[in-house]
């Protein structure tokens, strides 16, 4: 079980890392505003609020990654870790799509993988 929580766990972290990369230094292109459903007049408005939001999306992959590393070390402190990005990770996925249920698509992609990441993590324990 150890395995698979890891890998759904860093993949989970890979896709946050990459949201962060649109967010932050991708947002003005064409394919991320396309991503976003954000028009070319919006863009430069919403500008520092994704480069927040592409920060917070890599603190949760680092926190997941963090864990990761530790679950052989300190399993329990590891494994808090991980499930505490996943987590939270999640959690942004249901609060995108309870606000906006347009957002299912977007809501299933950003939280799929965390979801199975914290169901294996606590499958491990």
């Amino acid at each position: 079980m150890t395995i698979i929580a890891v890998v759904l766990a860093v993949a989970a972290a890979l896709l946050h890392v990459y949201i962060f990369v649109l967010e932050a230094f991708r947002w003005n292109e064409p394919s991320t505003r396309k991503t976003f459903g954000v028009t070319e007049a919006d863009a430069p408005v919403l500008a520092p609020m994704a480069y927040n939001q592409g920060f917070y999306n890599l603190f949760l992959a680092i926190i997941t990654l963090v864990g990761v590393l530790m679950i052989d070390a300190e399993h329990t402190t590891g494994t808090a870790l991980a499930l505490a990005g996943t987590g939270s990770m999640l959690a942004a996925a249901v609060v995108l799509v309870t606000h906006d249920r347009s957002m299912v698509r977007a809501a299933a992609t950003q939280g799929t993988i965390p979801l199975l990441a914290v169901v294996f993590l606590l499958l491990q324990l």
